[in-house]
């Protein structure tokens, strides 16, 4: 190694290691990528910010990586899956949710919001970071923010577009908004699905194209899903919106994220 990288450490990592050539750290596994890699990195090593300076999920691949953590400054990590090992560390705080059918979001809350008191960024984990740790955080800004479950859906898709809720899931979080409001504000749509990958008998919905309430800056139309069209079939597939007396007797599982 050059005597400049010997004197320069990462910018991202703080390790020394010759990132300005691609090198991968010998410590924390960090590189510099391309441009066309950007997405992916964010994708695997680095946690979703939701909240400035305080609130992020991801997988347990974002939890595993201490090293990316600290250069977050995150010390607090919440395990949203009992069955995922809780790594040990004695510069984080861990918590780990209790297993259930249900989604714990009162412990859950607790935790972030002493975390928040703290004033400490907290790492919010499942397997995949798809749908058990998104859920636990759209929970959370339920509660704490007064947001609905629609507009807390599309502020944490916006910032993660691989979040997949199960039915299971989607309909534990209808309820909560439910316990909280007292009312629903609708079902959450899922427009990547298509007939053909999923048929759980249910019919065509003729309001699976209402856009999402407006919220914050974003303008009356505007929808998470407002981007480039994929050259798939238009179908109307929507989660607890609309299901006939065909698909009452399925039972999806909640997958183990």
């Amino acid at each position: 190694m050059g005597k400049r990288e010997r004197e320069t450490p990462c910018g991202i990592c703080g390790h020394y290691h010759k990132f300005g050539e691609g090198e991968v750290c010998g410590i924390c596994g960090h590189r510099i990528v391309l441009s066309s890699e950007k997405s992916l990195l964010r994708v695997s090593a680095f946690a979703s910010e939701i909240l400035p300076d305080f609130l992020y999920f991801g997988s347990f691949d974002n939890a595993s990586r201490t090293q990316l953590l600290k250069a977050q400054g995150i010390s607090r990590v919440l395990n949203t899956v009992p069955g995922c090992q809780t790594l040990c560390n004695n510069s984080i705080v861990y918590h780990c949710l209790q297993e259930g059918k249900s989604l714990p979001f009162d412990d859950a809350n607790q935790f972030l919001e002493q975390c928040e008191r703290d004033k400490a960024r907290v790492l919010v984990h499942c397997m995949s970071g798809k749908s058990r740790s998104p859920a636990i955080v759209i929970g959370f800004l339920m509660k704490s923010r007064r947001w609905r479950l629609t507009q807390g859906y599309q502020w944490v898709k916006d910032r993660k577009p691989s979040v997949d809720f199960t039915e299971a899931v989607h309909q534990q979080l209808q309820e909560y908004e439910l316990q909280i409001f007292g009312q629903t504000n609708g079902a959450l749509t899922f427009p990547h699905l298509t007939a053909q990958s999923l048929s759980f008998g249910f019919d065509k919905c003729e309001n699976s194209q209402a856009p999402l309430p407006a919220f914050g800056g974003f303008g009356a139309d505007s929808s998470i899903f407002s981007r480039a069209s994929l050259n798939i079939p238009p179908h109307g597939f929507v989660f607890g919106a609309a299901q006939t007396e065909s698909s009452s007797g399925s039972d999806i599982a909640m997958d183990s994220s």
